[in-house]
């Protein structure tokens, strides 16, 4: 260990609108020693996600520790389950350092992979992916030839669902995202066959132009327009996996619904929510599929990375703000 002090980060206030770097204050303490049952993680790296936005209006206790998916280093065990050394996935996040104890809370071991960085457990190959695998595997049940949209596309879900549904043999693959760098990223490098971005026009119009015959499923990581563009654009007995909908987290009333919401019916759609805690089951089942592919080159973990954990907050706000290509994550 480098240091006696932990950091730990708080949200003081409740945000109106977009939050700002006041909500939150940096607390120093002496870094904690182990009780029975426990063990000291020094953290390597944490994820900041758009569910944060969702709890800091109520379910994050003001002055407070706050939660986020985060690995670390055990370097101090009193717990039988954890030996110093082993890499920890837990959600003791926004801290340096936390107290954890093996399987409670989603703590685990991760499994080391040769020539697989780290911070893909906190990207492709850990929550977010496994997002996108549950989404497009589950939810969607996705069909070698079939023809995908997904909004948010170039971030941590998005990019994650690209190259997995070109992994699963997917036809057209179709994605938004809010700048025309990130248009060419998702073309250029993940693997999608089209993208816009969504300030180009109506979302309906730029959709159909981007995939003039239709599309079979649809992962939903926006909500409001993007999800009305999807309805008009996806075929008879077409599936959509509702991720996310960051078109209404800073806003203090939902946006409309989708205007076109019936065809629901006059379609025969699916409409069903992912909750990634439902499919932690599949956690094996999705590294033996993807390991083999980022081994290979076939798949990059990717990441947005800001350097240094004093700059978490900073990288949260950018987050927000769409400032990330791929998944925002903080190194020590």
């Amino acid at each position: 260990m480098t240091t006696h002090t932990a950091l730990t980060v708080h949200q003081i206030a409740r945000p109106t609108g977009f939050p700002s770097a006041s909500d939150f204050a940096f607390t120093e303490a002496p870094v904690p020693a182990p009780g029975p049952g426990q063990a000291l993680v020094e953290n390597l790296y944490w994820s900041v996600d758009p569910y944060h936005r969702e709890e800091m209006d109520g379910g994050w206790a003001l002055n407070s520790p706050l939660e986020g998916r985060t690995i670390g280093r055990v370097v101090a065990s009193r717990d039988a389950g954890l030996a110093e050394g082993d890499l920890v996935f837990h959600r003791a996040g926004w801290r340096t350092h936390a107290l954890v104890t093996a399987g409670a809370d989603g703590t685990r071991t991760l499994r080391e992979y040769r020539g697989v960085p780290l911070f893909a457990h906190l990207s492709i190959l850990g929550g977010t992916g496994l997002t996108a695998y549950a989404a497009l595997t589950r939810t969607l049940r996705l069909q070698a030839g079939e023809d995908l949209f997904v909004s948010a596309a170039a971030g941590g879900v998005g990019t994650a669902a690209g190259r997995i549904a070109r992994l699963l043999g997917a036809g057209r693959i179709v994605g938004s995202a809010g700048s025309a760098e990130k248009v060419r990223y998702l073309t250029e490098r993940v693997g999608y066959d089209a993208a816009f971005d969504y300030h180009d026009g109506p979302v309906a119009e730029l959709l159909a132009k981007a995939a003039p015959t239709g599309i079979d499923a649809y992962v939903d990581n926006v909500g409001g327009g993007h999800l009305e563009g999807a309805i008009a654009a996806l075929r008879e007995s077409g599936r959509i996996a509702w991720v996310g909908a960051i078109a209404q987290y800073n806003t203090a009333e939902p946006p409309p619904a989708p205007r076109n919401l019936f065809d629901v019916v006059g379609k025969s759609l699916r409409l069903e929510g992912v909750l990634v805690r439902n499919h932690a089951s599949l956690q094996g089942e999705f590294e033996d599929f993807l390991v083999p592919h980022l081994h290979s080159g076939a798949v990059t973990a990717d990441v947005t990375v800001v350097q240094g954990f004093e700059r978490i907050v900073e990288a949260f706000l950018g987050m927000l703000r769409g400032e990330n290509t791929g998944k925002m994550l903080i190194a020590a």
